[in-house]
């Protein structure tokens, strides 16, 4: 059961990680973009990223915080999945203080319903230049592909060892 729940952990870091670097790899080409494209392509991430996120980001928070309960404190895997366990948490911060805001902010004028009115309606960017936002939003992301890279790389090496 050990094994198997180790092996799920480091599926849901795996998407975590393919989010986070799906994100980053487009990050040159939507340099490219002006304004008006950028912001219609933009509305194609929530549905599935957000899907993918709640799945692999919370999901592999979750598993990880488990499995390093089971782990015992004294061992290289405890230390390898506590280090993946908090570069997932560093990551998950970087969306809610640096990403979220600004998807609040581009979709204030957006109507959403249920669910989604309340997520994007929390910590919204106050206005600012396109670029700006933009420029915010992909660094962001970045940043939480190298969080999230670090972190499939220490599941690794707890599941490894």
């Amino acid at each position: 059961m050990f094994l198997a729940l180790s092996v799920l952990a480091l599926l849901l870091v795996a998407v975590t990680m393919g989010l986070s670097l799906a994100h980053a790899l487009e990050f040159p080409g939507k340099l490219r973009l002006d304004e008006p494209t950028y912001r219609a392509v933009q509305a194609i991430y929530y549905p599935g990223f957000t899907v993918g996120g709640l799945v692999g980001e919370l999901g592999g928070m979750l598993v990880l915080a488990v499995l390093l309960f089971l782990t015992p404190m004294n061992t290289d895997r405890f230390w390898w999945t506590a280090a993946a366990l908090s570069l997932l948490i560093v990551g998950h911060a970087t969306y809610w203080l640096v990403t979220h805001p600004v998807n609040s902010a581009w979709l204030k004028d957006t109507q959403l319903g249920g669910a989604s009115q309340f997520f994007f309606g929390l910590l919204s960017a106050p206005d600012a230049d396109w670029r700006h936002m933009r420029d915010v939003w992909e660094w962001s992301h970045v940043a939480r592909a190298g969080f999230a890279t670090l972190g499939f790389l220490s599941m690794t090496m707890a599941v490894a060892r």
